[in-house]
C-alpha cells in the first residue's frame, strides 16, 4: 500500500514549517500530482500533575481559530533539546514556572496523518512545584491553571478543551494515573 515518492521539492521552508510538493506513484502505478507534506519539528506535551494532585493547564490565544484556548503545556523540540523528555520539561517550565520529579513516556501519536511529517510525544509528568515565574516565547502570552481531577473532567465534557492531540495526552495521562480504562467489559 505505501507510495513511492518520484520527485519532491521545497515549496517553503522556515524554521518551524516546511512545505514539500510531491509527485508519488501508487503500487497499482497510479501517478499523484501534486501532493503536499507538511514537515514540522517533533511535538511533545504533558499532563502535568503537581505534589498535591492538581493538573496544570494553560490558556492562550490561538490566532488561527481566533480563541482563546485552554490546553495542556507543550511545544516543539528544539535542536539544543538532548531528548524529547527534556523538551518537555524546558516546555513546562517555561509555560507554567513548575519543574517536575518524574516523567513518563505515554507514546506518540501523528497531528495527521495525511499531510503532516512529524509526531506528537506525550508525557505524564508527577511531583509538579512551582520554582519560577513563567517565561513563555516573545509572541505567546500565557494564563496558567491549576485544576482538579473533577474540573478538569468537567471541562472535557463540556468542550472547554479542544485540542484533538491534548486530549489524546489527557485521556492517556488520565489511564496511567488509573483515573480512566479503556476496556469496554
Amino acid at each position: 500500500m505505501k507510495w513511492k515518492t518520484l520527485s519532491s521539492e521545497y515549496l517553503f521552508h522556515d524554521r518551524w514549517f516546511k512545505v514539500r510538493k510531491e509527485v508519488c506513484e501508487t503500487p497499482q502505478g497510479k501517478i499523484v500530482y501534486p501532493y503536499y507534506v507538511y514537515d514540522f519539528p517533533a511535538w511533545v506535551g504533558a499532563l502535568p500533575v503537581t505534589e498535591d494532585g492538581k493538573f496544570v493547564l494553560i490558556r492562550q490565544y490561538r490566532h488561527a481559530l481566533g480563541e482563546v484556548c485552554t490546553e495542556i503545556p507543550g511545544g516543539c523540540a528544539d535542536d539544543t533539546d538532548k531528548s524529547l523528555q527534556d523538551a518537555i520539561a524546558r516546555e513546562l517550565l517555561e509555560e507554567t514556572g513548575y519543574a517536575f520529579r518524574e516523567y513518563r513516556y505515554l507514546g506518540k501519536i501523528s497531528p495527521n496523518p495525511s499531510t503532516n511529517s512529524n509526531w506528537f510525544h506525550m508525557f505524564l509528568a508527577t511531583g509538579g512545584r512551582k520554582v519560577q515565574d513563567p517565561t513563555p516565547d516573545g509572541n505567546e502570552e500565557i494564563e496558567t491553571l491549576l485544576v482538579t481531577e473533577k474540573e478538569l473532567l468537567d471541562m472535557i465534557q463540556n468542550l472547554q478543551i479542544i485540542q484533538a492531540m491534548h486530549l489524546s495526552c489527557i485521556f492517556y495521562g488520565l489511564k496511567a494515573l488509573g483515573k480512566i480504562d479503556f476496556r469496554t467489559s
